[in-house]
């Protein structure tokens, strides 16, 4: 039997490297993907030689891209698309095409061919949705307006991706893709009659064979978990069998279980395993990576990350501005997509195995991710401090008049009682109690549906985000008597108290904060109440316990 990687301890080597420089990795606040490829870079035959040669590593490695396409189509959440309507739909296609025409225009001014400036162009128009919607979630920004609209761009750059990863096989003539038009024409054409009756089979299974054994296998987590697997994996090595990729194969897996009552609990279980496996991906390019080869594509690499860090997120900017969306919410969606994703350094590698690509151009790809990627995570995490200091430049890439961020915002009331900054569960339910009361409450969130269910139930409001500068000057702040901030993050009410002291506010301001601490602090810096939900909701559940305890005790 042939061993796949170069000895137990070998492995164990490299594994503890990846857990000292993950390790690193979170101390600098960076995403694992980095660590993951320098470990490779380090473990590899041009430093340590943990890994004798990156290709011992390919087995896992297809492994976790099966794994992570198949969870791609499990989970492809096509109503996040339908709900930002033509916005995602227009934003994500404009902005790939205009960012793989630039980014074809500078890879070829590096001196590369066609063939492989438009592989490197199109890889670059791509941004990683798992560091991504990990930074939003962190931040709680997922649902915030340019937290959608980056997911749904995110969401259609995947769908190019897949479709560039069906048609590229086809371009494969056995001759390093130099066949003539003709040729590839009988490719392509061959390529989608295979799709059309592998669809019909699979849409039949889906319909009828499926949901059957989905649910058979259900009645045991582990077998339903290992089934799931081979499900991926068997598909994956079908598609490769027929022409397709094996990515491809694994993508459609996942959407043919995305409509069963189980896709949750099987997408839950398999991200650790996914991201065990894709550590091996990202090892075996870093491994990749010979010292001459690297030095050889620096400088080319860091003019394309340049355009990544700075081109692409002007470009999404632009689209957005010309959308009619404000100058923030643009560039904090753009700077969001400031990176290229985990599927750019797949598509190089698939095109490597074609002979599309020379390695060259994959190590070139590997060098952008590791430098755009660690360069966009500290520009996600200060995005309020960069807009602070960018925003009197960025008018430019803004109607002047944008208005399609306040489509679900009303007239201002003619009483305004109370403003209401957040509308989530706490909040929300502040607002409705204050009404409820005889209080006209004028609420601000940044996630338009709760703008929307609010109105629907008569009241006032817009949308809007606590952290932006500009935002108190916009509300009604001359009729309240009291503003209410339901965000218990402390940089967010103290910057909402800035920001009102700056406009002339002389009503009331009642903050809320996670512990005693900041309740201090944020009493200390000008709040006249300080909501502190945690610590209130404890003390009235225990008083109520103590309350049910003691009458237990008196029962005979």
């Amino acid at each position: 039997m042939e061993i796949l990687i170069d000895g137990f301890a070998s492995v164990a080597a490299l594994l503890a490297l990846v857990g000292v420089l993950g390790g690193v990795a979170l101390l600098l606040r960076q995403p694992l993907v980095v660590a993951f490829l320098v470990a490779g870079i380090v473990g590899g035959p041009a430093a340590l030689g943990l890994v004798a040669h990156g290709e011992e590593l390919q087995v896992f490695a297809e492994l976790g891209i099966a794994i992570l396409l198949f969870l791609v189509g499990l989970k492809l959440d096509v109503g996040i698309i339908r709900q930002m309507g033509v916005v995602a739909l227009l934003a994500g296609l404009v902005q790939v095409a205009f960012t793989t025409g630039a980014g074809l225009i500078l890879a070829k001014l590096q001196g590369w061919s066609w063939a492989t400036s438009a592989y490197v162009a199109l890889a670059l128009s791509f941004s990683s949705t798992i560091i991504i919607v990990k930074l939003l979630s962190d931040r709680r920004e997922i649902d915030s307006l340019h937290g959608r609209l980056a997911v749904g761009i995110l969401i259609i750059q995947d769908v190019v991706v897949i479709l560039a990863l069906i048609l590229l096989p086809a371009l494969d003539t056995g001759e390093g893709g130099e066949g003539g038009l003709g040729q590839i024409a009988g490719q392509v054409g061959l390529m989608l009659v295979k799709a059309f009756l592998a669809s019909g089979v699979l849409a039949a299974a889906t319909k009828w064979v499926i949901p059957r054994l989905v649910h058979q296998f259900a009645r045991s987590t582990e077998l339903l978990l290992l089934a799931s697997i081979a499900w991926a994996a068997g598909l994956a090595a079908s598609a490769d069998a027929l022409g397709f990729s094996k990515e491809v194969g694994a993508f459609v897996a996942g959407l043919c279980l995305a409509s069963t009552p189980f896709r949750e609990a099987i997408g839950n279980r398999l991200v650790p395993l996914r991201d065990f496996l894709l550590v091996f991906f990202f090892i075996e390019l870093g491994a990749g990576l010979e010292l001459d080869r690297l030095v050889g594509v620096l400088l080319p690499a860091l003019a394309l990350s340049l355009f990544v860090l700075v081109g692409k997120p002007l470009v999404v900017m632009a689209i957005l501005g010309a959308l009619g969306y404000h100058k923030r919410t643009s560039f904090y969606s753009g700077i969001t997509l400031g990176q290229i994703s985990e599927f750019s350094l797949i598509l190089g590698a698939l095109g490597v195995s074609l002979g599309h690509l020379p390695e060259e151009a994959l190590a070139l790809l590997t060098v952008v991710a590791l430098v755009t990627i660690a360069c966009s995570t500290y520009g996600i995490v200060n995005l309020s401090w960069l807009y602070t200091r960018l925003a009197p430049a960025l008018g430019v890439l803004e109607r002047n008049n944008p208005t399609r961020e306040f489509a679900e915002t009303d007239s201002t009331p003619i009483r305004v009682d109370v403003v209401l900054i957040g509308l989530g569960r706490y909040g929300g339910r502040i607002g409705r109690q204050l009404s409820a009361r005889g209080l006209s409450v004028y609420a601000v969130d940044f996630d338009p549906g709760e703008i929307r269910s609010w109105r629907q139930e008569g009241r006032h409001g817009r949308y809007g985000d606590a952290t932006d500068p500009e935002l108190c000057s916009t509300l009604p702040l001359q009729q309240a008597c009291l503003v209410v901030c339901s965000a218990p993050e402390l940089n967010t009410n103290r910057a909402m108290l800035d920001a009102l002291e700056k406009t002339g506010y002389a009503g009331a301001f009642a903050a809320t904060a996670h512990n005693h601490r900041e309740a201090r602090e944020l009493r200390r810096l000008g709040a006249e109440l300080v909501l502190e939900p945690f610590t209130n909701a404890a003390d009235e559940a225990a008083e109520r316990l103590s309350a049910l305890a003691v009458q237990g005790t008196s029962t005979p």
